[in-house]
């Protein structure tokens, strides 16, 4: 068992124990799943080819039901270096195998043997031990069963290695067919898709890792053949020395998250969306590259109101206060960082609150949604709806993205949050496929209010085929799930290849862009697109 951190740059290597018999053009199953709850998977297809020096890459993926399941991934299996003095693997002859893995939501977990590659962080390889298959045949398929959240198997080919093989993701490219294809060591984790409609992956507990199962099947076909190889990994969300703290002060109902070390840090307050609850995965991750993280909870969630009927900034003024007074968070302001609802809060704390220096919004309005929003004896209220312009398709997903209606016309502009009224700074991250509502749009309006009103331009930055959920890295995309204002399944839009990268990238803009306006650093890491 080797133990990761969610967004350790290294892909699953499984070593085959298998008879030194070429497996000419032979097909096996991999497969991950999560370990206990298979009601998610991705699949991949490869062939046994030559070790290619390629680095890794990092994996995106699906974690919802679509109508017609995405390219299945391909994997490669190269001779194991255990057995070989100094893990030498040259002069070993390629036999050319097909595996097809299928893959888990995986729980992230602590990495200690993490280390820094071209500005990510690395761990090294899983080596788990492999089964004497005892007699000739083909590499089966590798699966991943992860503990907590369930996932569904799907199959995938990948190349195998003709003796001892491992097969490492990072070096094998996927063939077309599966849930991905070409170099996608992380395409098991984004390419997931649960076995259940309208499900998203998310962490509820934090403190737990995902453990992942990798198992390798004869064939690729089902039933799947025999087993010839299976490991278990973990995947951390809380590194060494972070620290998790129940916040229950006043009002506040939220979890705050903070760095090893000696403070203070630069403070951040982290809001999801319509969903409600305690979202704690996204605060835990920031905390990890130094920042005091506060996941903050407004409705549904224990004793706040389960129904958003009217939302008041006095409570998130507390939370800013909090946040402001606390030992080991650095001032003179704080960063907001939001998505969705969240993020149109986050405009709305940032344009009549004080102690603020920077907000990032993820695919967020700058009109009010859904519920009428007080702050003293200034009332706006929400935009409106025209539900005729919803759309549904035949299997009873809903296209919302034009049921809002113009914020710029008639009565509608009460809802135009004034943010020009703000003294911080803003990063707007776009997703332009977002199907929720139009991101780009909103984004463009509230720059040009910005400096409409002599304030500096905000950040801008636009993803195409992107979709409404730009989660942390390697989280599988979620394409339709349930709208709780909504009351049925909706679209959110984006492509699951396109959808990842714009993950990667969004993750280190938001962290430059912290680092830049609340500690006045500059970034660590360039953006990678």
């Amino acid at each position: 068992m080797l133990r990761w951190h969610w967004f350790a740059f290294s892909p699953p290597r499984l070593r085959l124990g298998v008879s030194p018999v070429p497996w000419l053009r032979r097909t096996a199953r991999v497969a991950c799943r999560r370990a206990g709850a298979p009601d998610c998977c991705a699949v991949a297809h490869t062939q046994t080819l030559p070790c290619h020096d390629n680095e890794s890459q990092q994996l995106g993926g699906s974690s919802t039901p679509l109508p017609a399941l995405p390219a299945r991934p391909a994997v490669r299996i190269h001779r194991s270096a255990l057995g070989s003095p100094g893990g030498h693997r040259g002069g070993v002859p390629w036999s050319k195998t097909s595996l097809r893995p299928q893959a888990v939501c995986q729980r992230t977990l602590h990495s200690g043997q993490g280390r820094r590659q071209a500005g990510r962080e690395t761990c090294s390889p899983l080596l788990p031990p492999g089964q004497d298959s005892g007699a000739p045949g083909p590499p089966a398929p590798q699966q991943s069963r992860p503990r907590g959240e369930p996932l569904r198997n799907l199959p995938a080919e990948a190349e195998a290695a003709r003796d001892d093989g491992v097969l490492d993701l990072g070096r094998c490219p996927a063939l077309p067919g599966g849930s991905f294809s070409g170099l996608e060591p992380m395409g098991l984790l984004w390419a997931l898709q649960p076995q259940k409609p309208f499900r998203r992956l998310v962490k509820r507990d934090v403190q737990s890792p995902f453990l992942l199962q990798l198992e390798v099947f004869e064939g690729h076909g089902d039933p799947p053949g025999r087993l010839l190889a299976q490991a278990q990994h973990e995947r951390a969300f809380l590194r060494d020395g972070v620290r998790r703290v129940p916040v229950r002060e006043g009002r506040i109902r939220a979890a705050l998250f903070l760095p090893p070390g000696n403070g203070p840090f630069p403070g951040i307050i982290d809001l999801y969306g319509a969903g409600g609850g305690l979202p704690e995965y996204r605060a835990c991750l920031l905390a990890n590259h130094g920042f005091a993280v506060l996941a903050l909870a407004f409705y549904r969630y224990e004793d706040l109101p389960k129904e958003m009927k009217e939302v008041h900034l006095e409570y998130f003024e507390e939370a800013i206060n909090y946040m402001l007074q606390h030992t080991e968070v650095k001032g003179p302001g704080i960063g907001l960082l939001g998505i969705s609802k969240g993020g149109e809060l986050c405009v709305s704390m940032a344009s009549f609150l004080k102690g603020i220096t920077a907000t990032a919004l993820i695919n967020c309005s700058v009109a009010n949604m859904g519920a009428v929003l007080r702050y003293k004896d200034i009332t706006i209220p929400p935009l409106g709806v025209d539900a005729k312009r919803i759309k549904v398709d035949k299997s009873g997903i809903a296209d919302i993205v034009d049921a809002l209606n113009n914020p710029l016309e008639g009565p509608d502009r009460q809802s135009f949050i004034p943010l020009e009224k703000a003294t911080c700074r803003f990063l707007f991250i776009v997703g332009q496929d977002d199907r929720n509502w139009k991101s780009e749009f909103f984004a463009v309006e509230g720059s040009k209010r910005l400096q409409a009103h002599g304030k500096e331009k905000p950040e801008i930055v636009c993803y195409p085929g992107a979709g409404h959920y730009i989660e942390p890295p390697f989280f599988p995309m979620c394409a339709a799930s349930m709208h709780l204002l909504v009351g049925r399944p909706v679209m959110w839009g984006g492509e699951p290849k396109a959808h990842c990268e714009a993950q990667i990238d969004a993750w280190q803009q938001i962290q430059n862009f912290f680092r830049k306006h609340l500690t006045g650093k500059p970034s660590e890491t360039p953006s990678m697109l």
